[in-house]
């Protein structure tokens, strides 16, 4: 299988556990920086943490720093400080300002910043406050990911904001790069790429890089991902993995969208007859999408393993090759993992016709509206 993924050496790469983390290197760097900061982000919202971040950017403006961001339509929507940023000298651009736009159904789900063009920011983490939940409050911050980067893969983060930004400009697409194709041959030296997805030429970017890790797996795959409910490609991939020997372990979330908790099941039986495990995460809301492959494969980004992610919107992941941060996501995973509620084989084939009736009608009506919405795309 074939990758449009530009695997570079020479990156410096820091995974940041949790908003906290990930708020404060976000502030830090835009305070230092001295030409551009941009950030794209399908949540920006008018909290504390989203305050805080504005005020930054303010500031970087004021200072003379070029400031671009870009807000999802829906994901955002209209925030009073949008009229702060226009007063304060920040360029701001909305994608799909409507449910079905311009760009049909499809929303910027991609989570990255780039600061003065040595500094990128990767991951899962909206600039929210990383306990707020409609209304509510988590027990703890969201389990979730963001890869600082400094290197060749910054380039990389910022060209794709860039071709956002000029695409979002009335009459104008942007630039159509080409980028050469790259079969994946681990050399053992540490490398990373940005894989970035869109509905122009990098259609399969990111699961194509699953499917192919997933492919080569020999020892290992641990998956974590909130919403479950990937293509056949993806599950059949897995169940193959395990069937080679190879020990698969799924990461789910749960207790988020009742409609998902009822489907996801319906798909756990192929896995568990495979030898799968599959854990479902409670402890707080599993908002990191995240996967470790053999102790030297890694992808950390905003792809969820879902219709949405997969077939309709822009996303981004970076994947990472033989670097420290691999065994430290393992690390992650698996402690979760063991926090988590596995899901045991028998009692789930034992379950109640009328529970098991319900999860399959769940599933269906997942899986025909998805077909409807990404234009039978998702199989």
């Amino acid at each position: 299988m074939k990758t449009r993924l530009h695997f570079r050496q020479g990156d410096e790469l820091d995974l940041l556990f949790q908003g906290p983390a990930y708020f404060s290197a976000l502030i830090d760097a835009i305070e230092q920086a001295r030409q551009e900061v941009v950030l794209e982000t399908y949540i920006f919202a008018n909290d504390t943490v989203g305050q805080r971040v504005s005020a930054a950017l303010l500031r970087a403006a004021q200072r003379g720093v070029t400031v671009r961001v870009i807000t999802d339509g829906i994901g955002t929507g209209g925030l009073p400080l949008f009229a702060d940023w226009a007063a304060g000298g920040i360029a701001h651009r909305v994608y799909n300002p409507r449910l079905f736009g311009k760009q049909g159904f499809s929303r910027t789900h991609r989570k990255l910043a780039v600061i003065d063009r040595l500094y990128g920011f990767v991951g899962g983490i909206n600039i929210i406050d990383d306990v707020d939940v409609h209304g509510g409050k988590l027990p703890e911050p969201r389990w979730d990911f963001t890869v600082r980067c400094r290197g060749p893969i910054v380039h990389d983060i910022w060209r794709a904001f860039d071709m956002q930004w000029q695409r979002l400009s009335p009459g104008d697409m942007g630039p159509l790069i080409r980028r050469r194709r790259y079969r994946l041959k681990p050399t053992g030296e540490p490398m990373a790429a940005f894989a970035a997805r869109d509905n122009i030429r990098n259609r399969r970017a990111i699961e194509k890089a699953y499917l192919m890790a997933i492919g080569h797996a020999r020892e290992t795959v641990w998956l974590a991902n909130p919403y479950f409910v990937p293509g056949r490609r993806v599950r059949r991939a897995l169940v193959a993995a395990a069937g080679r020997g190879i020990q698969v372990a799924v990461l789910i979330g749960h207790k988020e969208f009742p409609l998902l908790d009822l489907a996801v099941p319906s798909l756990y039986g192929k896995l568990l007859k495979a030898g799968v495990r599959i854990a479902e995460y409670d402890r707080t809301q599993l908002h990191g999408k995240v996967a470790v492959v053999d102790n030297h494969w890694a992808t950390v980004g905003s792809s969820n393993l879902d219709a949405f992610s997969l077939f309709l919107n822009h996303e981004a992941n970076v994947v990472v090759l033989n670097h420290p941060l691999v065994p430290e996501l393992r690390q992650r995973i698996a402690a979760a993992f063991e926090q988590a509620h596995r899901i045991d084989p028998a009692r789930f084939a034992g379950r109640a016709l009328p529970r098991r009736l319900a999860s399959w009608g769940a599933y269906l009506f997942y899986r025909l509206s998805m077909k409807i919405i990404t234009n039978g795309k998702y199989e």
